[in-house]
């Protein structure tokens, strides 16, 4: 065994394999291990944190790889290479790859870990000095991930400072047969992808799309006083509006805030998707089907950030009848997500919904503008009661004499998500004492 971890799912995460949502009889089932590992890792003074997440998504038709690397195999014979935005410094690593929504088994043949050329996000070349290969259970050089699992690599010493880019190339011989594969289309970075093994290969250059494929995590083994933060959200936290290769998403940005503070042992993950609602629909899993697996059960998580709401308002219906029912499943689904997240020791943070009136954007309207003053309402007199905190991301970017519009200098021109300037001041006007 190659390490000890204080997740939720210990049991099934410390074999090197975990289900992609664990159920509450596997939680109930691991909790007894899980306690073990906890103190072991306590003993040790290190455990397993994110550093950087993906959610995981079944991936559209359109957001599938580009030509040939979707036909007679998805990365049939292909190396697929990747930069990640890294937000806490370590001195060893181990990445998290996601078969979650696979039709099919994923065979990965050969991996490996480096930094990119110039250190920067959404490039194909790396620096070759750093390469490192990637195992797997214990020094294999491949690994078939079963269709709805998860794996782990072997942990590798890799250092990397804080708010670091890496490159993680996979190659897989046989590809993944069928067409559901396991991915997050709303990457904002370059990905890149040439035919045959080129892991190891100092550029790779066949073709490029900006979506991320199978990588969901990499966690850092960490001192014990080393947290995650989680932030549950849809495509505002996801970066729509932001600058592709920027890394200047609001979360980013306010991880940039929090090590310039002296911040450094709080990870900052990102587990958000455009579309995403909360309650059913949208894109991806809804919040509430996946909020175990992408808050609760994630290593080191210590404090969960839920931001969402605006998908379930504006695509529900403008009568008040529908609108007042959206209001109230969403306080019962925060409520629910909040006293889980305490069950499992962790503290819990709600956003207040940002704004979405304005000519042209589909979700205005004023029914639904009054559910989202509701929701808002609620959120805020609930803080250091269901929330252990508050952040009202809707002050911050709202427009001062029109409410239900954000901010001119801050609208990305479809009057519901901000610019960059807007995510700045997102992150400027975080409250970093809710982590006291």
């Amino acid at each position: 065994m190659f390490s000890k971890s204080i997740g939720v799912a210990a049991v099934l995460l410390l074999s090197g394999w975990a289900t992609a949502a664990p159920t509450s009889v596997e939680i109930d089932s691991a909790e007894s291990d899980g306690i073990v590992a906890l103190r072991a890792a306590k003993a040790e003074g290190t455990h397993w944190v994110d550093t950087w997440t993906s959610m995981p998504q079944l991936v559209e038709s359109s957001n599938m790889p580009p030509s040939p690397f979707s036909s007679g195999g998805v990365f049939k014979d292909a190396t697929l290479r990747q930069t990640l935005h890294l937000s806490i410094g370590a001195e060893r690593l181990r990445i998290q790859i996601s078969n979650t929504f696979g039709g099919s088994d994923l065979p990965i043949t050969a991996a490996s870990i480096a930094f990119p050329t110039g250190g920067k996000a959404g490039v194909g070349g790396i620096d070759t000095a750093s390469l490192k290969q990637l195992t797997f259970k214990d020094g294999a050089e491949s690994i078939t991930i079963p269709k709805g699992q998860v794996a782990y690599t072997d942990p590798i010493d890799f250092k990397v400072d804080p708010q670091t880019m890496i490159t993680v190339s996979l190659y897989s011989k046989a590809g993944q047969s069928g067409s559901s594969i396991t991915g997050h289309p709303g990457s904002r970075t370059t990905s890149y992808m040439q035919t045959g093994n080129q892991v190891n290969a100092s550029t790779v250059t066949g073709a490029s799309t900006k979506h991320w494929y199978f990588v969901s995590a990499v966690e850092a083994w960490a001192p014990a006083d080393t947290g995650a933060l989680v932030i549950l959200g849809d495509s505002i936290t996801d970066g729509r509006g932001s600058t592709d290769d920027a890394n200047n998403r609001w979360p980013d940005l306010l991880l940039a805030r929090m090590q310039k503070a002296g911040i450094t042992n709080i990870g900052v993950n990102n587990q958000a998707a455009g579309g995403n609602t909360v309650l059913t629909g949208g894109l991806g899993p809804p919040l509430l089907t996946r909020y175990k697996r992408d808050g609760i059960t994630q290593q080191g998580v210590k404090y969960v950030l839920i931001f969402e709401g605006v998908n379930d308002i504006g695509g529900g219906g403008t009568d008040s009848g529908s609108q007042n029912g959206i209001a109230t499943r969403l306080q019962d689904a925060f409520k629910q997500i909040a006293t889980d997240c305490r069950a499992a020791g962790i503290k819990v943070f709600a956003a207040t919904i940002t704004p979405f009136g304005g000519s042209g954007q589909s979700y205005s309207n004023p029914t639904r503008e009054q559910t989202r003053v509701k929701v808002n309402s609620w959120i805020l007199a609930n803080a250091g009661g269901i929330f252990d905190g508050v952040v009202d991301f809707s002050k911050m970017i709202g427009d001062a004499s029109t409410k239900s519009q954000l901010a001119k200098a801050y609208d990305g021109g479809d009057h519901l998500h901000p610019n960059v300037a807007g995510y700045q001041a997102m992150a400027d006007g975080f409250p970093l004492d809710i982590f006291k």
